[in-house]
């Protein structure tokens, strides 16, 4: 039975996906944010489900959404109503940066991502799939940011819309410019950190990895000497906060083995995977996305067996050092079914993000599936 036959299947007072995603496709970053998501409802009870600890927070899951679609007050409020409990607000700078312009989200030719692995070359299709929820897409959005005087208040309003069992993340980049030094680096993310705290945050995210930003801070979480100072130095100016980061897929285990050991101690917990780079082609072979971004983050259901072999990997060498780390699991989470196989596979807590913008309500479903997500 696939994943379509599933949901329909499952929970029959939980509505199904959506004919159409609340994050309009056609419009640009900016247009989503300022009009809002496009949803008009239902609004489906949310299940009572036992409190469960999350880095020192009582929560009523351990299933959230992560840096993505919460790119303002309303999108915040739309995920808390619907259930998701850890919400994490999208990544901010120390600076104002527009997203990419359209197209910033197309559907690929599976036939092309299961056949091809990192230097492939994945082909974008022109039409929408059924089931979009759960297929595979490609994003080149970049990482845009509002200014710090609006995300300083918007993040404040966003808490007052947490619901009982709900945290917010903050989700914070430095920014790399031409002539920037590493250490200036650092200083950015430290200083966000702090402010992140200081607005609100239950957690702080430390973005590591973003798969189609040229500068230098999209590859981060590959330089663990470079990781590690950033680690520490936000540690310092977010105090007790949990502090977390998100890195890309990585292939070798030792090379994962180092970075987890080097930053036990330093942060709370790691976020993976980042949507993994890859080569994005249309159907005559010229790069889907316009020159200069050949490379896009895949994103959705491909992603989550890449995913789930970096998780399994990272909870064994955590497991086998007695690392002090938990690992929160993202991508390819498109149904209740992917949530749990996370949580089976020692995943500490799940995010959603691509697939969230067509199925709202998979947190609700995943709580009627298993109350003790």
């Amino acid at each position: 039975m696939n994943i379509a036959h599933q949901i329909q299947a499952a929970t029959p007072l939980v509505p199904p996906p959506l004919v159409a995603p609340v994050y309009r496709l056609d419009r640009t970053f900016e247009q989503n944010a300022s009009d809002g998501p496009a949803f008009t409802g239902p609004y489906p009870d949310v299940p009572v489900t036992p409190m469960k600890d999350f880095l020192g927070h009582r929560v009523a899951s351990r299933i959230g959404v992560a840096a993505s679609l919460l790119v303002n007050e309303r999108w915040f409020e739309l995920y808390s109503r619907l259930g998701f409990d850890l919400l994490t607000y999208k990544t901010i700078r120390s600076r104002a940066r527009l997203a990419h312009p359209l197209p910033n989200w197309l559907y690929l030719n599976e036939s092309t991502v299961a056949a091809g692995g990192p230097a492939a070359l994945l082909q974008a299709i022109d039409q929408i799939p059924s089931a979009a929820f759960a297929a595979t897409a490609a994003g080149s959005i970049g990482m845009p940011s509002s200014a710090p005087e609006v995300w300083r208040r918007d993040i404040r309003r966003c808490r007052t819309h947490l619901r009982p069992g709900q945290i917010m993340i903050v989700s914070v980049v430095g920014t790399a410019d031409p002539d920037t030094t590493e250490q200036d680096i650092i200083a950015d993310f430290s200083a966000l950190a702090g402010e992140a705290r200081d607005a609100g945050a239950h957690a702080v995210e430390l973005n590591l990895s973003c798969p189609n930003v040229g500068q230098r801070e999209s590859e981060v979480y590959r330089d663990t000497e470079l990781a590690v100072r950033i680690g520490a130095a936000a540690r310092a100016a977010a105090g007790p906060l949990p502090l977390l980061v998100k890195i890309g897929p990585i292939e070798e285990r030792d090379r994962m083995a180092e970075l987890l050991q080097r930053l036990a101690g330093l942060v709370d917990g790691v976020v993976m995977i980042n949507a993994p780079s890859r080569l994005i082609v249309d159907t005559s072979g010229t790069p889907a996305f316009g020159r200069n971004r050949e490379r896009a983050g895949m994103m959705g259901g491909a992603v989550f067996d890449i995913a789930l072999k970096c998780v399994r990997t990272a909870v064994e060498i955590v497991r086998r050092d007695s690392l002090n780390l938990d690992v929160l699991a993202v991508g390819g989470v498109c149904s209740a079914e992917r949530i749990s196989a996370f949580a089976n596979a020692g995943a500490y807590a799940v995010l959603t993000a691509s697939a969230c913008a067509w199925d709202p309500y998979l947190a609700i479903r995943a709580k009627h599936h298993d109350p003790m997500l």
